[in-house]
């Protein structure tokens, strides 16, 4: 694998999708035709891009982060977000013609969720943004919430410079062979390993390890050598699992971006992912590298 040292800055790089979430709890999910009640939450910042840029400069990471948002006053708030955060925002895009991004987000009781994404000016993120946003990266780090084109381009000039390549292969229907053979680490959940041929098969299409979480089980490392490594979930009081897999992701690129071995950089994933779990929504000041370093060692 790359070796992050190369790029001196320690960068990393997000190339994803940027929403205004609009969350409400429920007691269950309505059945066809039916009509449930809800608990307004509220309208917060989110995307997978975005979720797990904040994750990267949360748990110490100098980052950047390359999306699109809209015109509009929810394009206007995030990008408030993103550099009230401290995030390079100099890759953020704005469309002219399509509103920003929106998810509904359902949060169901014992700390489940539903989502529905509608893409919007995600849906047109330039390739050429994508790929400069890679420049001088130590870890490039894209999803599937954007074009396949801007996801290759961003890999694609990721690996021109030496960075670690890192794909979270979700939503897994718009993964292409191209895009799988330019990771160098693919981090999928169980149904997204699945839904791909398994870990095994994923490895034969190019990347040198593959990461599946798998929820309150932690999550299994296999590397294409065949080495295995397989680290615990740590046990909190979890209110919302959204965006605890994006935590996983922006914190395993933060340590990759340092030079941490695989084990530690799986252990501060986990732990973030968890704290995350800890609050509603996507993301949550309890997040910092502090916190995760100290969940770490209690555990």
């Amino acid at each position: 694998m790359r070796d992050p040292g190369k790029a001196a800055s320690g960068l990393v790089s997000v190339i994803g999708s940027a929403n205004v979430d609009q969350m409400v709890r429920v007691d269950r999910y309505p059945e066809h035709g039916e009509t449930v009640l809800g608990d307004w939450v509220g309208r917060l910042p989110g995307g997978k891009g975005l979720n797990q840029a904040l994750a990267a400069q949360s748990c110490g990471a100098q980052t950047r982060f390359c999306g699109q948002v809209g015109s509009d006053a929810d394009g206007a708030m995030l990008r408030r977000t993103i550099e009230e955060s401290g995030i390079d925002a100099t890759g953020l895009c704005t469309s002219e013609h399509q509103p920003t991004g929106i998810a509904q987000v359902a949060v169901l009781p014992e700390s489940g969720n539903s989502i529905i994404v509608v893409g919007g000016a995600n849906s047109s993120l330039p390739s050429t943004a994508a790929a400069a946003a890679a420049e001088g990266a130590a870890v490039v780090l894209v999803q599937m919430e954007i074009p396949a084109a801007a996801a290759e381009a961003a890999l694609t000039a990721g690996r021109s410079t030496g960075a670690v390549t890192i794909l979270n292969a979700a939503p897994v229907e718009r993964v292409t062979a191209s895009v799988l053979r330019l990771a160098d680490v693919v981090v999928v959940n169980e149904s997204e390993a699945a839904a791909l041929g398994g870990a095994e098969h994923i490895l034969a299409s190019g990347p040198e390890a593959v990461i599946v979480t798998l929820g309150s089980r932690g999550a299994q490392w296999t590397h294409r050598s065949g080495g295995h490594l397989r680290v615990p979930a740590f046990q909190v009081d979890a209110v919302d699992t959204t965006g605890a897999g994006d935590a996983f992701c922006g914190a395993l690129a933060a340590a990759m971006s340092r030079g941490d071995d695989i084990e530690t950089a799986l252990l501060k994933a986990s732990a973030a992912g968890a704290i995350v779990a800890t609050a509603l929504g996507a993301q949550t000041g309890l997040l910092t590298s502090g916190a995760v370093d100290c969940l770490v060692s209690r555990d």
